[in-house]
């Protein structure tokens, strides 16, 4: 070998010091607005049952009766297959994942809701409510029959509403300490926020209950409901909800989009009131590039089309739900709603084949790029984070196994984990 060339520069030392220190605040905001994905398990759905309905038995109750709608409508992968379109190479798989699902954890997240399903109630009968469901939560997650995701939905920052709200609030976190402590996978939803200030005002809220807590600062978080027109556009033309996330101060956790407010206030007439509406597209997207890259996670609508009646009409209803759930995913809000136990199928059935389906392909380029290997495409770290980031949804939702991954990919969950962000990689090294 030839001796090395002399690399030659003309800028002094100096000239890069005071360009980096120019740009320290310019680092310190990135680093503080724009942490990257907190590295935890994003649930595919959320369930919502009213403050009134909900039971010790909700969850497994949803499970069987998603289970009986399998027995009665598609009692074999054969048939669930020809309703959906899945090809035979798909159809058993992803069945008897669905099955098994529904048998193990049914739900992912669940919301006991206080809002619109709720309705009307004296203040004796929401305040019973919410002890409740406080006691049912924490019996829950002791006995371990708990959705990994688990908390309400209170009712919003508007005047009329405010003071039930921040009541129901208190006693349902209240209720939780005095039965022993908050659980980790504790989740809060605030609806029906139009003003940056709303979301200033639950953050002084919950600062005040850690306070009196004693609480850790911060420890509690809350999604963002996107239900209003001024969620997305303010009066100035600016993106609120961008504003929103940096009102937060750190602690929202989710945007939500609420398909049938959302469409209302816009106008759309009820019969094309959907998550697949330019509308809601719109409004999807802004939620999207506002929270790229802060921490916060989108999540699409709900359907109100049931699957209930006769089996044709299930069907129907199936079809509708699977191609809106594919339909989101692929434009990645890898969560939406969920409300009825009758949607549990077709939930699975779409998370699950998406994962399925390009599972080899994705494993294979993960693989190259890991090992050097060239192939017919050329990834670059980004569409790694991708790969490694879809790996790991379709496993931590149960799409995959950690195994069959680790085959067609070599690489180990903490390899895929330090592949999809450092954030998530420090994490399962922490856990290690």
């Amino acid at each position: 070998m030839g001796q090395q060339e002399k690399a030659a520069t003309s800028l002094a030392g100096a000239v890069s010091d005071g360009i980096s220190a120019s740009l320290a605040p310019v680092d310190a905001e990135l680093a503080r607005r724009y942490p990257g994905d907190p590295g935890t398990r994003q649930p595919v759905h959320t369930v919502y049952v009213p403050g009134d309905m909900f039971a010790a038995e909700t969850i497994r109750s949803w499970g069987d009766q998603a289970l009986a709608a399998l027995d009665e409508h598609a009692p074999d992968a054969a048939s669930l297959a020809a309703v959906l379109g899945l090809s035979d190479e798909l159809a058993a798989p992803v069945y008897d994942r669905v099955r098994a699902k529904l048998e193990r954890e049914p739900i992912e997240d669940l919301r006991v809701d206080f809002e619109d399903g709720y309705g009307g109630r004296g203040d004796a009968d929401e305040d019973a409510h919410a002890v409740r469901a406080a006691r049912l939560i924490s019996e829950a997650y002791a006995n371990g029959t708990a959705a990994p995701y688990m908390g309400i939905r209170m009712k919003c920052m508007e005047a009329a509403v405010r003071d039930r709200g921040i009541r129901t609030l208190d006693v349902f976190l209240t209720g939780l300490l005095e039965h022993g402590s908050l659980p980790d996978g504790l989740v809060l939803t605030l609806p029906k926020v139009t003003y940056a200030e709303q979301v200033t005002a639950m953050v002084r809220l919950l600062e005040e209950f850690e306070k009196a807590r004693g609480l850790e600062a911060g420890r509690i978080g809350f999604e963002i409901q996107i239900e209003t027109s001024q969620s997305i556009l303010a009066a100035d033309g600016t993106a609120t909800v961008a504003r929103m996330i940096g009102a937060a101060e750190g602690r929202a956790t989710g945007l939500h989009y609420g398909t049938f407010d959302y469409s209302a206030c816009l106008g759309v007439s009820a019969a094309y009131q959907a998550s697949d509406h330019p509308a809601a597209d719109h409004a999807k997207a802004i939620m999207q590039v506002a929270a790229a890259g802060t921490g916060v996670r989108v999540s699409d609508g709900s359907t109100n089309v049931l699957p209930v009646g006769t089996t044709e009409k299930v069907h129907d209803a199936w079809r509708l739900h699977y191609g809106l759930t594919r339909r989101a995913l692929a434009r990645a809000y890898y969560q939406g709603w969920d409300m009825h136990p009758g949607h549990l199928p077709t939930r699975y059935a779409a998370v699950f084949s998406f994962y399925r389906e390009g599972f080899e392909q994705a494993a294979a380029r993960l693989a190259a790029y890991a090992n050097h290997a060239g192939g017919d495409v050329m990834d670059e770290p980004a569409t790694a984070k991708a790969l490694s980031g879809y790996l790991l949804r379709g496993i931590d939702c149960g799409a995959l196994d950690t195994d069959e991954v680790a085959r067609l990919t070599g690489l180990t969950r903490a390899d895929l984990d330090g592949f999809a962000s450092p954030r998530r990689g420090d994490l399962t090294a922490t856990a290690k």
